[in-house]
């Protein structure tokens, strides 16, 4: 990604908007400003965007419909601002594709470190020329750390958000093991989870349906009063070297 990320951010609060677009180019961003869907689809036309903070209210198009349509044709990283009583539509939000959401009031300081560490994800663990790819083999599909791609039995990619990843790698580094909600939100997110806090449970429904486990759960169990746990065996391949070993 860009030394200087370009971020857009679309709300049709105008102090909230220029608030922001100071505080993040202070950061070292790159800013571009957006009241409504229309401006916000002629930023995304006229320039590469790297980020997109996005109020669901907007007055022209659901913040909801304008995620989904991002989603549908991008796989741009996507923060999702709500007003806290808005917990239908951030769940909605997260399933749709969004990869994090931040409650309104906040500090705009909880917003960069939100949206460094989704960067974090996006790109990946850092690799040299010389040394080996790792690679993970579970059922059927092969995970690519290194490129953040997951392909099927045919070779076909799944096309997963950076969170969905992020989740699919906690389980594949830990296998056999339960993991509670709130060590799935440290290990990929750095939080904790608040009272009423669904993410984990909407990230692991849209993970299942896209791996094929979302009818069955034998891929994914749930344990009651624990978490989730990964139950299939798992095969990690050093790439460049050909050696193959159970994961750690």
């Amino acid at each position: 990604m860009d030394s200087n990320p370009h971020i857009l951010v679309v709300d049709d609060d105008q102090e909230i908007r220029k608030l922001l677009g100071r505080y993040l180019q202070a950061q070292g961003f790159r800013v571009s400003l957006a009241e409504d869907g229309r401006s916000a689809e002629r930023c995304l036309a006229d320039a590469r965007i790297d980020f997109v903070v996005l109020d669901l209210m907007l007055p022209d198009v659901s913040g909801l419909d304008l995620c989904r349509s991002l989603r549908a044709r991008s796989r741009v990283p996507i923060i999702l601002l709500t007003a806290l009583k808005e917990d239908v539509d951030r769940i909605i939000g997260l399933e749709i594709g969004a990869d994090d959401y931040l409650g309104k009031p906040f500090n705009p300081r909880e917003l960069v470190a939100r949206i460094r560490a989704v960067m974090r994800r996006m790109s990946g663990p850092e690799t040299t020329g010389a040394g080996p790819q790792q690679s993970f083999r579970f059922s059927g599909f092969v995970a690519r750390p290194a490129l953040r791609a997951v392909v099927d039995a045919k070779g076909r990619e799944v096309p997963l958000t950076a969170a969905e990843f992020d989740l699919l790698m906690a389980f594949l580094e830990r296998p056999g093991r339960v993991l509670s909600r709130d060590q799935l939100l440290d290990i990929t997110q750095g939080r904790n989870a608040g009272a009423f806090d669904r993410s984990i449970d909407v990230l692991m429904s849209r993970l299942r349906r896209k791996l094929g486990d979302a009818g069955s759960f034998q891929m994914f169990k749930t344990q009651r009063n624990g978490g989730y746990q990964l139950s299939v065996e798992v095969e990690s391949a050093d790439i460049a070297a050909g050696r193959q070993g159970g994961a750690p």
